[in-house]
């Protein structure tokens, strides 16, 4: 079996892989003090919970926190008896990269590359909801070509939460209308048809660029909240990131045996 690790911002998700399907899938706060002996127990918490064999064949590890790398690694050879394997550049996993410099691309950002190429026709622009919204573009010819980065919904509500004591916490659903008829509903018009507005605007330009029938398909812990309400998001693919780990773990064992 193969653990596939997939470290951001705010949350990390691992996933269990059989070979055939995604066996379990568990998500946790990102926390850069953690030590290897607290994520082992989470982990085979995990495990038990999900009954599965506390075994794993492989390890493969996508993070853009530096700060866990050096822990998860630790957990792999106290506690899983394997080397944990990062993804780093797009070169390593078969993914060209034009954008300067290539190594500035994050590991999330090269497997949901992998991750789109396996599952559609470039060219595909994938829409990541995280800490930030990413957008990841692949040209007709199957070259990651770069993107764009906006504040996350979450990170960008908070703040203004934080900052404006009148205005209250409101949860992310789209009002019946754009038109608020109380604070609540005036945020959430502002949230959710705003933040979509400014979504289908990249995403429209960026797909303009590339040449005007990219695949536009969207990943990440919210993406499913804005299937409905961005126009130019035809798909929301949850596991995108992790199935490009698989990928890319598959890659880098071909490479180092």
């Amino acid at each position: 079996m193969l653990l596939a690790i997939d470290v951001g911002n705010t949350h990390t998700v691992c996933g269990v892989w059989s070979g055939e399907e995604w066996l379990a899938i568990w998500r946790r706060t990102t926390n850069r003090h953690v030590t290897e002996d607290e994520l082992a127990a989470w982990l085979k918490g995990m495990f038990d919970l999900s009954e599965l064999p506390w075994h794993i064949d492989a390890v493969v590890c996508g993070s853009v926190v530096p700060q866990v790398d050096l822990t998860w690694s630790r957990v792999g050879e106290r506690w899983l008896n394997v080397p944990v394997r990062f993804v780093k550049l797009g070169s390593d996993v078969g993914l060209t990269v034009e954008y300067d410099p290539p190594h500035a691309v994050g590991a999330d950002r090269i497997a949901n590359a992998l991750g789109a190429l396996d599952r559609f026709s470039p060219p595909i622009i994938v829409v990541d909801f995280g800490t930030a919204t990413t957008f990841d573009s692949i040209d007709a010819a199957g070259v990651y070509v770069g993107g764009a980065i906006l504040p996350g919904v979450t990170l960008s509500s908070e703040s203004l939460f934080q900052k404006a004591a009148k205005l209250p916490t409101v949860p992310y659903v789209a009002p019946p209308t754009a038109l608020g008829r109380n604070t609540v509903h005036s945020l959430q018009s502002g949230i959710m048809f705003g933040y979509a507005g400014a979504i289908d605007s990249l995403a429209q330009k960026i797909n303009h660029e590339l040449g005007g029938d990219a695949k536009i398909v969207a990943t990440g812990g919210l993406g499913n909240l804005f299937l409905g309400i961005c126009t130019s998001i035809e798909s929301y693919e949850p596991n995108l990131t992790l199935d490009g780990l698989v990928i890319a773990a598959e890659r880098l064992n071909s490479r180092c045996p």
